[in-house]
């Protein structure tokens, strides 16, 4: 005697259909691959085809290169930078693609020739002494040139427009485009600019359904040899992930603490959250009886 799972089995065997599985719906929430359903023992060919798709676009989003000339020109075109000169270009000590890859501490390190153009330009504004900066945004191609050209230019917009609104003034360095860089290069960068805060704006390492994930570091006090711990992140900037006018929030947040309290890293936590956990708190769960 057959089960219904064997006829089942047998029947899709012969008719081809795809079985739908009933998990399907939460797809609505989530880019998570579940509920992908069968046809037979295997995936659905539609299914099998989107995750070809995925993989290649992530590999294509770590391979690309940066288009740093239109990069440039859009950060140019920001009007809330009408007072900073056009952005700085240089690169890391990895000279291509495959070094960068390869040698992750080459792309953590400014190469000499971007170190004297920075030098200069410090000397050529007379700020290379006392005055300093309250901070510098460092774009970065990282591991998704995909995701800095599309998501760099949106939200510093963004993040200028919502400090534009503060009290304070935020006197901001030149931005500053890095090709071949990881996230320590911003130290060396801050450094040179004599900067109070340097912000990383990087390409995340993609995932099978976010090839386009910019990812955010701030350093209090940016200097060559700092850690990790030294850094908040925000992370997944980009519309299918947090949108701008949040990620702005959180970061103009990070930035006035980091300011009041001279510090970033581990010691320094994001808050801008907590009326949601307190919200969450204070409703009783349907699980407890009273």
């Amino acid at each position: 005697m057959s089960s219904p799972c064997v006829d089942s089995l047998k029947s899709h065997k012969h008719n081809g259909n795809v079985v739908t599985n009933p998990w399907s719906d939460l797809r609505r929430f989530t880019d998570a691959r579940i509920g992908l359903g069968r046809a037979g023992i295997s995936l659905p060919t539609s299914e099998l085809l989107a995750f070809q798709l995925s993989h290649a676009q992530a590999r294509d989003a770590v391979s690309f290169p940066l288009d740093i000339d239109s990069l440039a020109d859009q950060l140019s075109n920001i009007p809330l930078l009408n007072n900073v000169t056009s952005p700085i270009k240089v690169n890391s000590q990895a000279n291509d693609r495959i070094t960068y890859l390869q040698r992750p501490d080459l792309g953590r390190k400014l190469a000499e020739s971007g170190r004297k153009i920075l030098l200069n330009y410090m000397d050529n504004q007379g700020k290379a002494t006392d005055s300093q900066y309250d901070l510098a945004i460092v774009v970065v191609d990282g591991l998704s040139s995909l995701a800095v050209q599309n998501n760099a230019q949106p939200f510093i917009n963004e993040l200028l427009s919502q400090l534009n609104k503060q009290h304070s003034a935020w006197h901001i360095a030149p931005i500053t485009i890095v090709e071949q860089g990881r996230v320590a290069i911003g130290d060396d960068i801050g450094q040179l600019l004599n900067a109070q805060l340097v912000m990383v704006l990087i390409g995340e390492r993609p995932g099978l359904s976010s090839p386009d994930s910019l990812g955010l570091y701030l350093t209090w006090a940016p200097k060559t040899g700092l850690n990790d711990a030294c850094r908040n992140c925000i992370s997944n900037i980009r519309p299918a992930g947090l949108p701008y006018a949040e990620a702005a929030k959180r970061a103009i947040y990070l930035l006035t603490e980091a300011k009041n309290l001279k510090l970033t890293g581990v010691n320094l936590k994001d808050r801008t959250q907590d009326d949601v956990i307190e919200h969450q708190q204070q409703t009783q769960n349907f699980l407890i009886a009273e």
